[in-house]
């Protein structure tokens, strides 16, 4: 029996990474990987030399209708189950294109970096503009040696994926980036430009090398589903299917993606009221109380509650709702409306003088702030020539004070990581426990064995790793078909090579930067990148939900590294980018999985996205600080610019370098601390009652999820919130419950429309009029921008604070 591969309309055959058996030996597919007894599968059919054998057609499902109630529903029902090797990525189209697009990726989201909402750069909008390219291209007459070379056959799916990863490599802003602007923006330092770029580079590389040692755990099975990546492998198949099969998924597409390209001039531009309409607000003008809790379209102004968003872009700024999974929309409503609550009974309440501060905001104040003034501390006095912690200055002025929201969020997050981890170990440990398989007796063993170390003489041969994966009943459908067609895997010594690599460079460029971290901080730093990768790696495959270890990292930092703030900072560059990267170089494999990317391409892909993504992150980082300086050093900013994570980022360093007198037991800020303690305990009670009991309220809780959305709306424009919660319930429940064909077949590909039409036309609005490139060009003031923050009004027509200044 053997499998049928289907060559696809329209495409010629090419070499590929397809190798023979003969010819080639498969390292493990993970570092971690342990010796496993496997049960045969009902898709596996066995030849006469008892040889494993995928068949491909029996996991195909695509387009059947069905309530889809797990991973492998929606892996085999949303996505098609087959694939032509022959399709080859290795093109120069591929390269150029790949290469022009991480450097526009990298561009545009360090724009959003400095932007008043957090906002992702979508890798829709990368698929999008990627297909019109590759197509472009294509047209190129295939006459010559030129012609060939640029355009040697039609423009396939291989090419395209290849592209979208090596840009959706590039599209981060760099943690290093943060602290790069930080130090000039507060602290009057510019390091050397050859310097920051290898630290900027050596920082993204080296959650790249965990991350891809741990593929076999947070990629390749089924139940890490990566739910982010459903609209972008439905889109690209859509794209390049026979068209005589997708002509009306791709009309639905093309019409939203243009209706909605049009629509976001409205409200960015010219109708800015539309970003969060508040009924409240409109109603009763001068009320601060209205405006700290219905007010949100403008950063830092409120919490948005009821007000309605017009603006997608706002909407989807953490990604779209429509792909959430309804589990996690849940536990992400109740956080949200808790949230509220806990604001504003800390504000109201007046916990932590709150009511002498604003009431959002990530700045420190000193003890001169008061409800009509607010007074930023002035951070020069405590701070000795050597950037860091005089203590006679801190002793004179006084321990700075934060806003009761934002400890409130520090709080709940502190609490959500632990809890983090205790759910996993207590719900997931089946999915984490081959994490740890390299600790086995066996296993460690094997580190005293020279064929160990012999990496250059093979792993696994062909046919053991092909069977280790075939017959394992939790592997996806995906990857069996690649190791069933002949894939080559990545060896393991690759992603280690990349890991040690930008260890030494990174620990060569803290010395030469005069960073202040100690070489032991460092090596501290990326144990922690490498134990958190795994337990919210596989929280955020799982769930799509993704956590902010950021604080944390800072604490530990500070107490490790007392009154250093630069330190503090650079340890969190490390501790905390590294599991960031991590994360996003496992939504991308599992990405190449699904479109059946071979695996040293996609290596190739994202290898090369990270570096130029470094690279060009820094050079916007640099325009923006010098064009924007006194927007980003205020407290609000503006609804175009703001410095809040900037800001936060240098709040948390100063807070915690002198985390003793702010943040110990006895302190005035002592639950930040004791949040952790807390938070290992509070999963515990939901999993008794559920183990005992088997109510299903209790499995359906997630504590992790719920505590982090309990300090969501600490920062940023939150007048979108309701809109996303309504469109990813009618899309998540009504839809998939009751519409399944109309979810099966829209929903995915919807999201990515309005994704795709709203990010194009605000990259356009970036530079053209928003001042991306220096020069910003305002619409006319009238009833629908209401002046804007700059003007003293905030957007949604609620109370602006004269206390802001």
């Amino acid at each position: 029996m053997a499998t049928q591969l289907h060559q696809r309309p329209g495409f010629a055959r090419t070499e590929t990474d397809k190798v023979s058996p003969e010819n080639q030996n498969i390292a493990p597919t993970s570092a971690l990987d342990s010796e496993k007894a496997f049960d045969r599968t009902p898709d596996i059919a066995y030849l006469g030399d008892e040889s494993p054998l995928f068949d491909a057609s029996k996991e195909d499902h695509f387009g059947e209708t069905a309530v889809l109630t797990d991973a492998k529903d929606v892996l085999t029902h949303i996505i098609h189950v087959d694939d032509d090797p022959s399709l080859s990525p290795w093109t120069f189209r591929a390269f150029f294109l790949g290469i022009g697009l991480a450097i526009f990726a990298s561009v545009l989201q360090e724009i959003y970096y400095f932007k008043p909402q957090a906002i992702y750069v979508s890798i829709v909008f990368m698929t999008v503009i990627g297909y019109a390219l590759g197509e472009f291209m294509s047209f190129i007459p295939r006459i010559g040696p030129v012609g060939k070379f640029l355009n040697p056959f039609p423009f396939n799916s291989k090419e395209h994926a290849f592209i979208v990863i090596m840009a959706s490599a590039a599209a981060t802003n760099a943690v290093s980036t943060e602290i790069l602007a930080a130090q000039r923006l507060y602290y009057n330092m510019d390091p050397n430009a050859g310097a920051a770029i290898f630290l900027v580079i050596s920082s993204q590389l080296l959650g790249f090398g965990i991350a891809g040692l741990l593929r076999s755990v947070l990629v390749q099975p089924t139940r890490m589903l990566w739910p982010i990546n459903i609209p972008i492998v439905t889109l690209i198949e859509t794209l390049h299917r026979d068209k005589r099969e997708t002509r009306f998924r791709l009309k639905v597409f093309w019409i939203v993606f243009g209706i909605l390209f049009v629509w976001e001039i409205i409200p960015e531009w010219i109708f800015p009221v539309l970003q969060g309409v508040s009924i409240f607000c409109l109603a009763k003008q001068n009320s601060l109380l209205f405006t700290n809790l219905f007010g949100g379209s403008s950063g830092n102004e409120g919490l948005g509650f009821l007000s309605v968003s017009f603006d997608w872009q706002y909407i989807a700024s953490l990604g779209s709702p429509m792909w959430l999974p309804l589990y996690t929309l849940t536990n992400s409503t109740i956080g949200y409306l808790l949230c509220i609550v806990l604001f504003m009974g800390l504000y109201y309440g007046n916990v932590w003088e709150s009511q002498n501060f604003p009431f959002l905001s990530q700045l420190l104040f000193d003890n001169s702030s008061n409800s009509t003034s607010f007074s930023p501390y002035n951070l020069s006095l405590i701070l000795t020539p050597e950037n860091e912690i005089n203590r006679a200055g801190l002793e004179q002025n006084g321990v700075p004070y934060l806003t009761g929201t934002y400890i409130g969020y520090l709080i709940t997050t502190n609490m959500g990581l632990t809890a983090t981890i205790v759910h996993m170990f207590l719900w997931n440990f089946d999915d984490i426990k081959a994490g740890w398989a390299f600790l086995s007796p066996s296993n460690l063993r094997k580190l005293l064995q020279p064929s160990f170390w012999k990496f250059w003489q093979g792993g696994k041969s062909p046919e053991e790793h092909k069977r280790e994966v075939l017959e394992d009943p939790n592997m996806d459908p995906h990857y069996k078909m690649m190791v069933q067609s002949g894939y080559s895997e990545v060896p393991n010594w690759w992603y280690g090579l990349v890991l040690f690599t930008s260890f030494v460079v990174g620990l060569g460029t803290l010395y030469g930067i005069q960073s202040t971290l100690p070489w032991w901080g460092y090596i501290i730093s990326n144990l922690f990148a490498l134990l958190f990768i795994l337990f919210f790696g596989a929280q955020m495959g799982l769930t799509g939900f993704q956590f902010n270890q950021q604080p944390i990292i800072q604490m530990v930092a500070g107490y490790i590294h007392p009154g250093k703030p630069l330190a503090n900072m650079y340890f969190t560059v490390f501790g905390f980018n590294g599991v960031q990267q991590g994360q996003w170089l496992c939504r991308d494999l599992k990405v190449a999985q699904l479109v059946h990317l071979s695996p040293k391409s996609t290596f190739t892909a994202q290898m090369t996205g990270a570096v130029i993504g470094g690279i060009f992150n820094y050079v916007m980082m640099k325009t923006i600080v010098t064009n924007q300086f006194e927007i980003l050093t205020s407290i609000e900013g503006s609804n175009i610019w703001s410095g809040q994570n900037v800001q936060q980022y240098n709040t948390l360093a100063i807070a915690w370098s002198i985390a003793g007198d702010m943040f110990s037991i006895g302190a005035r800020y002592q639950w930040v601390t004791i949040a952790y303690l807390i938070g290992f305990i509070v999963p515990v009670p939901f999993w008794l009652i559920y183990r005992y009991t088997k109510i299903r309220f209790f499995n359906y809780i997630n504590l992790s999820i719920i505590l982090w959305y309990m300090g969501w709306l600490f920062v940023g424009v939150n007048s979108s919130i309701l809109s996303y919660f309504a469109i990813g319930f009618f899309a998540q429940f009504y839809l998939r419950k009751y519409r399944p064909s109309l979810f099966v077949k829209y929903n995915y590909l919807v999201s990515a429309a309005l994704d795709g039409g709203t990010q194009v036309i605000v990259f356009i609005l970036s530079f053209a009029v928003f001042g991306g490139g220096g020069v910003a060009h305002d619409f006319p003031t009238w009833g629908g921008n209401n002046g804007g923050v700059g003007n003293g009004k905030n957007l949604d027509y609620c109370m602006f604070n004269p206390a802001n200044g």
